[in-house]
């Protein structure tokens, strides 16, 4: 199996130890962004949706300097703190990938890192 280790200077440091993401054979294993601005590393101004945006902005981030687009993403895992703000969440996420729709999980969690409300991540394929 080849691996490869990936970190994207145009999405916000991780606040861990972990990568951006890990491609190995074909497959982006993209880790959970969460609304991080990647100049300031704050959380984005604003309520949730500003922060689902910020979230899948560093997304496609890190899926472009991976060599991937929003296209090859196959599954999609949202963590929500309020499962309140599904629909709002809901709407920017369906502008984000338009008429593409990936597999989809999306559950309500106790709390997020650094008490944001969103956290998603998603797993994309090569053709």
């Amino acid at each position: 199996m080849s691996k490869k280790i990936i970190f994207c200077d145009k999405a916000p440091a991780a606040i861990g130890p972990y990568s951006h993401a890990v491609e190995a054979n074909g497959m982006l294993f993209v880790s959970g962004q969460v609304p991080l601005v990647p100049e300031t590393g704050e959380i984005v101004e604003g309520g949730i949706k500003e922060q689902a945006k910020q979230s899948l902005s560093n997304i496609d981030a890190i899926l472009k300097g991976s060599g991937y687009t929003k296209y090859d993403v196959v599954k999609a895992t949202i963590f929500m703190s309020d499962m309140n703000e599904f629909g709002i969440v809901n709407e920017v996420y369906g502008e984000y990938f338009e008429s593409h729709k990936p597999a989809r999980a999306c559950v309500q969690v106790a709390r997020l890192p650094k008490d944001v409300g969103v956290e998603i991540e998603v797993i994309a394929v090569k053709e």
